[in-house]
């Protein structure tokens, strides 16, 4: 039989809202807490106090449930059930953070319901090993899920007729006292919130049915509908039976005596034989649900070996997802303790159900189109479950709900390293959250004075007629941009239809971000490299990230000049700072580990508390450079005076101070940069200030003086060194 992924394109028998929805999802929540805690929470907390428990539980489930069908009803929900809802609404590593402890929950709750069989077989069989009966009944529910899914859920409409049969028979049997409508909060035994604890896996039965998402012909009406129902049904149900419980028996007997209500009912045997087949029903959906959580994780590689968890039988079933859930179950075994089992499992269902609310709380927030649900909920309901889970959480065991955070957390931060890719094509709204959250910056910062020089970082515009060009100087250009700029590469004079070229931009955009670099490309197909240099810089002044520096290239022939002129123009009319990057042609940028800076005469006659003329670009670049290259930074300071020396070598330790840039040397010579410039100390960069009109022949014979690559900066007026 086949697992009815919409995925993966096998076709077989898939389930219908009732078999595959109502019936798992009401066995599931009529179980082993029904027939063996109800009269231990009665008795613990009174009548009162049981109906609040109740109520609580499936008001947070309720809203859960609403928020998970309102959801399913506006996407094509996978394989995995509320895995796959995470991963296709937050992604992934969010999906794979909540499956992981999800699964492991299931598989736990499996443990729990064996043990609650164990208990109801013992009344029959007192003098046979504990150990033993768990084994066996482990066993014989390995072998059938094994066997097939359709065996299971066939089995289940015995399993629900002998479940019916037996509150039947236990509402006929007569009560024997007056109902007390005590409300004890502290408990008779333990708190209220305790009590809570171990009751709450009850109503955690509302996504045995959404587990099977892959194997339901119609997801989307049957997993609302049926859950839904099953979830109004099993609550009266367990409010009638609360209120039987109250006048069947002391709050002593029922904290003490796990077996009253088949003692009390009409006919134990047919009660115990309930508690028997509701609790293997609820085992048999816990292994059926925890291993197609387990194989869809498989499917997209959240856990090593993922390839081997994904793979099927002949038959359509995920053997190897069944036998790793069996080896969980084993080790769960010998736990021991149901009251042990069920705070544990109530903690990570909590989580989850949590996140099942954000999502929609999310969704709300963003009023993105393609959220369109077919049942739509009102955000008080999100609210009320997300608002629930986390204070039900934190109040019944505090430190374990920071445990299970903090487990999660690592779990994504793991996940989020592995760099997975969804097969899918809807993508997840993470993208939409922060753009929702660029958007929100953006309106703000238009209310702002617009020369913020605090929040100044370098977002650089490469005009390019080449994208190998941008390739020789990505690394320069991301040791200027990190951690905090950007890159915005635009091609001019290109024919858009080139998939190579695209091909090549897309490349190095992704490089970029790949080293924490925000990048974008685009290609402007103008006549020439002038005109779409200047069109890019006029179209993107508006943009969110808009470009501070142009990034040019020292043009390789003369009669090319002009045009970076007119460029250069351009770029100080639409307030971009520019940096002329001239390359040594052998030399390259060397080993990275030495700057040097030369300051014009300009800088030099600078005093507080205004700015230093035309070099406050090149001292900011030479500060990004020095951090990133870990290198050493020389300020030499050419001048024509000797008398000069010494004031001006103060007045630029002023500046520098002023700056807080921390400079290795700093040298004043009455010499001109040419005659200084071979003598200085050998640098990988040498940075200059660039002049209103450059003199290309004088960078040229400044690259071969010093043997070393050059760039040329230009201040724009926006960026302040003493920021």
């Amino acid at each position: 039989m086949s697992d009815g992924s919409s995925e993966d394109g096998v076709k077989g028998k898939k389930f219908g809202m009732m078999s595959g929805v109502f019936i798992p999802t009401l066995l599931t929540i009529l179980g082993v807490i029904m027939f063996l805690r109800l009269g231990w929470v009665v008795g613990s907390v009174g009548l009162v106090g049981s109906w609040a428990i109740i109520g609580l539980a499936f008001l947070i489930t309720g809203a859960t449930a609403l928020s998970m069908s309102s959801i399913i009803t506006n996407m094509k929900i996978g394989p995995g059930g509320v895995y796959s809802i995470i991963s296709r609404s937050l992604g992934l590593e969010a999906g794979g953070s909540i499956g992981v402890p999800l699964y492991i929950s299931l598989a736990l709750s499996m443990v729990m319901y064996i043990f609650g069989f164990r208990e109801g077989l013992r009344f029959i069989f007192p003098k046979y090993s504990a150990l033993l009966i768990d084994f066996l009944v482990f066993g014989i529910l390995f072998i059938v899920v094994l066997l097939s899914t359709k065996m299971a859920f066939k089995i289940q409409y015995v399993i629900l007729a002998i479940v019916v049969a037996s509150i039947i028979a236990v509402f006929l049997g007569g009560r024997t006292q007056e109902v007390s409508y005590e409300f004890t909060t502290a408990g008779r035994n333990g708190s209220f919130w305790v009590v809570f604890a171990v009751f709450f896996p009850a109503a955690t039965g509302i996504m045995a049915g959404a587990n099977m998402s892959g194997e339901l012909k119609e997801p989307k009406k049957a997993i609302p509908i049926g859950t839904l129902a099953a979830i109004g049904v099993s609550m009266i149900i367990y409010m009638a039976l609360a209120y039987w419980l109250a006048g069947s028996a002391s709050p002593d007997e029922l904290m003490t005596n796990f077996m009253v209500m088949i003692e009390r009912s009409y006919y134990g045997p047919l009660v115990l034989a309930g508690l028997l087949a509701a609790t293997f029903s609820q085992a048999l959906n816990s292994i059926v649900g925890a291993t197609r959580i387990l194989q869809a994780m498989g499917e997209h590689n959240i856990l090593p070996g993922g390839n081997w968890f994904s793979k099927k039988a002949a038959t359509g079933e995920p053997r190897n997802a069944i036998l790793m859930t069996g080896v969980i179950v084993v080790l769960g075994l010998f736990l021991r303790d149901l009251d042990t089992v069920a705070p544990v499992i109530t903690m990570f269902f909590l989580l989850t159900y949590a996140i099942i609310n954000v999502i929609i709380l999310l969704e709300h927030q963003l009023e993105l189109v393609s959220f369109r649900p077919l049942l739509k909920i009102p955000i008080i309901v999100p609210l009320v479950g997300t608002f629930g889970c986390f204070l039900a959480m934190f109040i019944i065991n505090p430190a374990f709900s920071f445990v299970a955070v903090v487990v999660v957390g690592l779990f994504y931060y793991a996940l989020i390293h592995r760099h997975l890719e969804s097969k899918s094509s809807y993508g997840d709204v993470r993208s939409s959250l922060f753009v929702a959250l660029a958007e929100w910056a953006a309106k703000k910062s238009n209310n702002l004075p617009k020369a913020q020089q605090r929040a100044w970082v370098p977002n650089i515009l490469v005009p390019t007629k080449n994208p190998s060009e941008i390739r020789g100087v990505s690394s320069f250009l991301r040791d200027i941009a990190y951690p905090r700029g950007s890159v915005s590469m635009v091609g001019v004079g290109m024919d858009k239809r080139n998939v190579r070229i695209e091909n090549q931009f897309k490349d190095l955009s992704k490089t970029f971000k790949k080293n924490g670099i925000y990048s974008d490309w685009t290609i402007i197909e103008g006549k020439d490299f002038k005109t779409g240099a200047e069109s890019s810089m006029q179209t993107l002044k508006r943009s969110l990230f808009s470009p501070n520096i142009a990034f040019l290239r020292m043009p390789d022939i003369i009669n090319r000049e002009k045009n970076i002129e007119v460029v250069m123009k351009s770029a100080t009319e639409n307030r971009l700072g520019i940096i002329l990057f001239a390359d040594h042609p052998t030399a390259g940028l060397g080993q990275e580990k030495r700057i040097n800076i030369w300051l014009p005469k300009r800088c030099q006659g600078w005093s507080p508390p205004e700015k230093p003329p035309n070099c406050n670009l090149a001292l900011l670049i030479a500060y990004k450079l020095k951090v990133n290259w870990h290198a050493e930074l020389n300020i030499l300071v050419p001048t024509e005076d000797e008398d000069v020396v010494e004031s001006e070598k103060k007045n630029i330790e002023r500046l520098i101070e002023a700056a807080r840039i921390p400079v290795d040397n700093v040298e004043v010579k009455p010499l001109s940069v040419e005659e200084w410039i071979g003598q200085a100390p050998q640098a990988d960069l040498n940075i200059f200030s660039l002049p209103p009109k450059p003199d290309f022949d004088l960078i040229r014979e400044r690259i071969k003086k010093s043997e070393s690559t050059c760039i040329y900066c230009r201040d724009s007026a926006v960026e302040s060194v003493l920021a």
